[in-house]
């Protein structure tokens, strides 16, 4: 069929009337560094964007489609970029027609290259949006604990330091002081201060990479600052507060206290499966490292799968049971395999192991009929299942759909319970693929703090592809089972969940990193992680 436009065809323009397409440029802040911090509308222009300029890592971007990553730092012959090439840049892309975002760490128009790069898009006829961001001034401070005004300080002023010439006479009261570039002049910073009549005994606050969990603050005086920096290492990026403010950090420092504050965490599960998790050990302030343990492949045999899959069609089942997100998954793939979908359920009881299972399920439109009332396991289904009553249930079978290494419980307690159960294999669970040498390194010398095992199998696997977690390393296990597991494998467990949940073991991980912290500050020690202290032995179970 052929459609034809009822208004008359506009006359084609000639050659040189054409122009070029012009795209649109939002300044975009990034913030201070941690990325959950940007706002709203920033993470909503990085989902549109074609293009992103950019001085951060790669790894600190938010971009949801793919858009092209550009390096705004240095050019293509590896110079760093001046400001106004670096403006050339943002309206060349611009000038393709692109959505382009340039974004800047902490607000684009606060000690930053946004004005002179907007400048550009404006001479260019290119449009161009501000979207600010949470500026370092304020941000890196505040996750020190270091507010910059109380009731007797209510004034404070920034001044950047670099390479500028400083009048530090003109900064000789008691006003509170954000120092910003110091780090490389902070001796000449406090000696200038010193010499302009402040006391050798004011508070200083130096705090690098601030907002992320590699946070550190050197607290100190004006007197002692640039011997304190230098021995504890302190390099650029970091912000210096200067003033009686930095008193109230002893009370208020709340982000650098948390109970697994700096952890690095191994965690045997893919990123998908520990999405969740990553969160809630980000909340207690560790960082998580998946390392899969488990590879999922469908089953040698498909034709009992196929068969079951029919069965249910048909009205053969009473009961599905899924045991694992897993199990889920391979049904919902067949389902899709055969063009069905979840009115395919209509009239079947439909039972989940635990949360997390029946959360996958309700992602496909159903209701678990059946989740356990206490512990979430093969044991706690059991717990709640209906025997089967003839008078009641018109169909005495139950589809169980699981891993080919499953154990035999569920289908025991099941036919003890008067049940048929059709045991069918879902899903292969087979040894993933060694991980790359650098973690297999870490795993073995102590580099992570803890390693958090999910199931028997992790603990088996990762021994098996990346060697023992080294004696200074937390084990924790989700259950028994799991840690009796571990200490086969010479493994001391050091934290056990109550409850067969990832999030009840992140909960008691950090109630351990707690009282270990505790432990260090009523001894008077410095507080450090299990990855700066080595034992001279391995432990033994």
């Amino acid at each position: 069929m052929t459609i034809t436009n009822a208004m008359p065809a506009p006359s084609t323009p000639s050659p040189g009337s054409r122009k070029a397409p012009r795209g649109h440029v939002s300044f975009v802040g990034a913030g201070p560094g941690d990325a959950s911090l940007l706002t709203v509308r920033a993470a909503e222009l990085l989902a549109q964007a074609d293009v992103v300029i950019t001085e951060l890592p790669e790894q600190e971007i938010l971009v949801t489609n793919g858009a092209e990553i550009i390096d705004g730092g240095v050019g293509e012959d590896g110079e760093q970029l001046t400001h106004a090439a670096r403006a050339r840049l943002v309206v060349r892309h611009a000038k393709t027609g692109a959505n382009v975002v340039r974004l800047i760490s902490g607000d684009p128009f606060t000690y930053a290259t946004g004005p002179e790069e907007a400048s550009a898009c404006t001479k260019a006829g290119i449009g161009f949006e501000i979207v600010p961001g949470i500026s370092s001034v304020s941000a890196v401070p505040a996750y020190a604990g270091v507010p910059l005004t109380n009731r007797t300080h209510r004034e404070y002023s920034v001044v950047s330091v670099g390479d500028s010439t400083i009048h530090w006479g003109d900064h000789a009261g008691q006003q509170t002081l954000v120092l910003l570039s110091a780090v490389a002049r902070i001796g000449e910073a406090a000696r200038g201060l010193i010499d302009a009549g402040r006391s050798p005994e004011t508070p200083v606050a130096m705090t690098r990479v601030g907002t992320t969990t590699e946070q550190t603050t050197v607290v100190s005086t004006l007197a002692d600052i640039a011997a304190d920096a230098k021995a504890a290492g302190m390099t650029a990026p970091a912000i210096t507060v200067v003033g009686e403010v930095v008193t109230m950090r002893e009370a208020l420092s709340w982000f650098e206290t948390k109970p697994l504050y700096g952890w690095r965490i191994l965690v045997p599960r893919t990123k998908e499966q520990s999405a969740g998790l990553a969160t809630r050990l980000r909340g207690y302030g560790a960082i998580s490292e998946e390392v899969p343990t488990i590879s999922v492949e469908p089953p040698r045999n498909p034709q009992q799968m196929d068969k079951a899959v029919r069965g249910l069609v048909e009205g053969r089942y009473e009961w599905i049971a899924f045991t694992s997100v897993n199990a889920v998954k391979a049904v919902r793939e067949k389902f899709e395999e055969y063009g069905l979908d979840a009115r395919a359920f209509s009239g079947l009881k439909v039972a989940a192991v635990g949360d997390k299972t029946a959360e996958a399920i309700a992602t496909w439109g159903i209701r678990a009929d059946l989740v356990p009332t206490g512990e979430q396991s093969a044991r706690g289904l059991l717990e709640d299942w209906p025997p089967y009553d003839d008078l009641l249930d018109p169909i005495n079978r139950v589809f169980l759909p699981r891993a080919d290494i499953a154990t035999e419980t569920l289908v025991a307690g099941l036919i003890d319970l008067g049940w048929e159960v059709d045991d069918v294999t879902a899903y292969r669970t087979v040894r993933a693929a060694p991980p790359p040498a650098p973690v297999r390194e870490a795993i073995k010398t102590g580099k992570f703090d803890a390693v958090m095992f999910t199931s028997s199998s992790t603990v088996r696997n990762l021994v098996g592809i990346a060697g023992k977690p080294h004696t200074s390393t937390i084990i924790a296990c989700i259950g028994p089972a799991t840690a009796k597991t571990a200490e086969e494998h010479g493994l001391r467990v050091d934290v056990l969940a109550e409850s067969p949940s990832v999030d009840v073991l992140a909960d008691a991980l950090a109630e351990f990193g707690a009282a270990r912290r505790l432990a260090f500050l009523d001894a008077g020690e410095p507080v450090t992680k299990p990855s700066q202290r080595r034992p001279s032995t391995r432990r033994k179970a």
